[in-house]
């Protein structure tokens, strides 16, 4: 069963090679596509549940044992994120078949789209840092190739600027990787961890410390945390929507996965990192906030929504105790959900309007009920609003912050989500709200079709929230992973 554990990254690679050679039969790919995306979300429920029953799995590829070979790990954490991937990857798929159009289905959009799921599923699922790289590459190329796709010349400005960032933060990666080598000796995560735990006896060294600063400035470029989320908003703005939808859903959590991961299994001896991590945090929502307030365009609008998530979710894993990481874990997954709705829901919106300006439109429920009503019960789920999603992770990350002594942050996170709520309300209020108008998309625009994929994640979401009690035991689960670090160490090493 340990086998399961490679069939999320097994499966979407071999379906990625099988629809290159598909290139033209663009019915066939959507059949191989859906039928692949059924079978990840399928594999990846069973490896949650086998998780929740027997414990940590992991696999020692080719049967090279820990920390010599190559190992993937599934955990709590790892395996509800894979899930969660799986049904985002599923729902902007059926989007996709509505909207993308020909001329990139032809451009093997399918195949990168799975090759894209590839790297965010090994990223979840590795156990060894170096691979942990590969991943993130596999995905970056995946990601360069989506937000190129369709050769527009904003595409093709902002992809130069996305590829220059992403090369800088790869080959900083590399550097960190290689010092952190020189001092441990080794790659396996769990392995590092026992390492760094033995030479830390008497302190954290120096070189650690800034090892651990290193990683925090690769990972925080690649989730956009303060104040790396400078490439963000342009590079985000430019690809269609549920290329948007897969970026601001997966892309930038990876990176906050890869900064909770590393940060709770190696550095928590350092306490001065996570004082750092706590301000950047801090940082990130403040200045979130500032954009998502600011901005008229619906796109920057929840663009910066992501960047007071990824804040969000850092807060609460900086003060390192069992409710702060387990609010940061069920919001993570939450922010997952809640932005891929909301940025296939404003990507209905901009095809009905054909302007992603709030000025320019108005009166959108009068005609569309089902897309305005969808659109506010997504946007009381991003503000944290009883009993949706949002609520809470957020209550549990709030609560840990006052128990932890970290009150300024508590009541930053706290009022952040007013000026959500301000912030998507606006677009509410102006967009759907007003007199109706005509606008030239609406009859091109298949909206019923295209409100079938937001609908599903907004229940997905209200579920989430709703049925907590029943979710929360597994939430709890990984907590204590990233909690307690020799759990997971004496998983992977058999100690």
């Amino acid at each position: 069963m340990t086998n399961l554990i490679i069939l999320p990254i097994l499966i979407p690679l071999l379906t990625g090679v099988i629809l290159i050679f598909l290139n033209k039969r663009i019915t066939g790919q959507r059949v191989v596509a859906m039928i692949s995306s059924i079978s990840t979300m399928i594999v990846a429920g069973f490896i949650v549940q086998k998780v929740r029953t027997d414990g940590i799995q992991s696999l020692n590829v080719s049967s090279w044992d820990a920390p010599y070979g190559i190992t993937l790990v599934s955990d709590m954490f790892s395996a509800l994120l894979v899930l969660t991937t799986s049904l985002i990857a599923f729902v902007c798929l059926l989007y996709s078949f509505k909207s993308i159009g020909e001329e990139r289905e032809k451009y093997y959009y399918y195949a990168v789209f799975n090759f894209l799921i590839v790297g965010v599923n090994g990223a979840f699922t590795t156990g060894d840092i170096f691979n942990l790289f590969v991943f993130f590459e596999v995905m970056l190329m995946s990601s360069y190739v989506l937000l190129v796709l369709g050769g527009t010349k904003l595409q093709l400005r902002e992809s130069i600027k996305y590829l220059l960032v992403n090369v800088i933060s790869s080959a900083l990666f590399v550097v960190a990787v290689a010092y952190l080598y020189s001092v441990v000796g080794t790659l396996n995560m769990a392995h590092i961890s026992s390492r760094i735990n033995e030479i830390s006896v008497n302190g954290m060294p120096g070189i650690l410390t800034v090892i651990a600063v290193l990683f925090l400035i690769v990972f925080g470029l690649k989730g956009a945390i303060f104040p790396l989320y400078f490439w963000m908003p342009g590079s985000y703005y430019a690809p269609p929507a549920p290329v948007l939808a897969l970026f601001g859903a997966l892309l930038t959590k990876v990176g906050v996965y890869s900064i909770t991961r590393t940060y709770t299994l190696f550095f928590y001896h350092d306490k001065d990192v996570f004082g750092i991590l706590s301000i950047l945090a801090i940082l990130s929502i403040v200045f979130g906030v500032i954009g998502a307030v600011a901005f008229w365009d619906i796109k920057n609008i929840i663009i910066y929504n992501i960047i007071i998530a990824v804040g969000v979710i850092l807060y609460g894993v900086s003060v390192l105790n069992t409710n702060s990481i387990s609010g940061a874990v069920f919001y993570l997954i939450h922010d997952m959900f809640i932005k891929a709705a909301l940025f296939l829901l404003i990507g209905i919106v901009i095809s009905i309007t054909g302007t992603s300006n709030l000025r320019n439109m108005s009166g959108l429920i009068t005609r569309y009920p089902g897309l305005g009503w969808t659109f506010f019960i997504a946007t009381l789920a991003l503000a944290g609003i009883p009993p949706l999603s949002g609520f809470v992770g957020k209550l549990l990350i709030v609560q840990g912050g006052f128990e932890g002594g970290s009150f300024i942050g508590a009541f930053i996170t706290l009022m952040s989500s007013l000026l959500v709520l301000f912030s998507v309300m606006k677009i509410f209020i102006n967009g759907f709200w007003g007199k109706d108008r005509t606008y030239h998309g609406e009859e091109k625009a298949p909206v019923r079709r295209l409100l079938i994929a937001p609908v599903m994640l907004v229940v997905i979401s209200a579920l989430y929230g709703m049925g907590s009690e029943s979710i929360l035991p597994y939430i709890s689960q990984a907590a204590d992973t990233l909690i307690d670090p020799k759990v997971y160490i004496d998983a992977v090493l058999k100690e």
